[in-house]
């Protein structure tokens, strides 16, 4: 008996579930067909829209070109004067942009060894710079003194001030210029070193050495290119 209750509720328990899963089933296909009501099938094919959108853009095109005899009589009223045809545009125009923007550029410093030598002079005593070079990191001036007056003057180099077109002071450091000038005319030279490195902005210098300790005369050198 136990045997055969068990296949009994088995076999209802699968009647139960098949009769679910139809029942599920429909519903579902009831829905579906519901929603669906509403959608048709498009009137024109894909393949014929496209076809008629060639059409109307050969159509316009068609209408664009001339023919021969409407070629011929537009360039008839050209040559006699009837139609004006549009002005073409000035040629060289980015030429003139390039030349007026040259014209207001500013205008190059000239290097120093273009105006070499440089001299400045005060009561019979003058200050050359007759050679620029670069060596070692450095700017070398090779500078002349020289006293044409009759008496000989005194220099302490650590009083010459040198500066760039900012008006800021820059450090200089001279090499073989006599402390003491004797009054007999000839020319004594030595060097001016500065620094690379402070001249990175700078355009110009100027340089003024003054006699010691009197500060009587003043040699002053302005506007002085820098050689690159």
């Amino acid at each position: 008996m136990k045997i055969n209750s068990t296949v009994v509720l088995t076999l209802t328990l699968l009647l139960l579930m098949s009769v679910a899963g139809t029942a599920s089933a429909f519903w579902g296909y009831t829905l579906g067909r519901e929603a669906l009501k509403g959608v048709t099938q498009p009137d024109i094919s894909p393949t014929k829209k496209l076809a008629d959108n060639n059409s109307a853009s050969n159509g316009k095109e068609l209408k664009i070109l001339l023919t021969e005899a409407e070629l011929l009589k537009q360039a008839e009223d050209i040559i006699n004067g009837k139609v004006i045809p549009e002005p073409i545009a000035e040629l060289g125009e980015e030429e003139t942009q390039e030349a007026e923007i040259e014209e207001t550029s500013p205008e190059p410093v000239p290097q120093l060894e273009e105006v070499l030598p440089v001299k400045a002079s005060d009561r019979g005593v003058s200050l050359a710079i007759v050679e620029a070079k670069q060596e070692g990191g450095s700017l070398v001036l090779d500078v002349d003194l020289k006293n044409e007056s009759q008496d000989s003057v005194r220099f302490l180099y650590s009083f010459l001030d040198v500066r760039d077109d900012q008006g800021r002071a820059l450090s200089a450091i001279t090499d073989g210029l006599p402390g003491e000038l004797p009054a007999n005319g000839k020319n004594f030279s030595g060097t001016i070193k500065i620094p690379t490195a402070l001249l990175e902005d700078a355009r110009e210098l100027s340089l003024t050495l003054t006699d010691y300790p009197d500060r009587e005369l003043e040699l002053n050198l302005a506007n002085v290119p820098i050689a690159r």
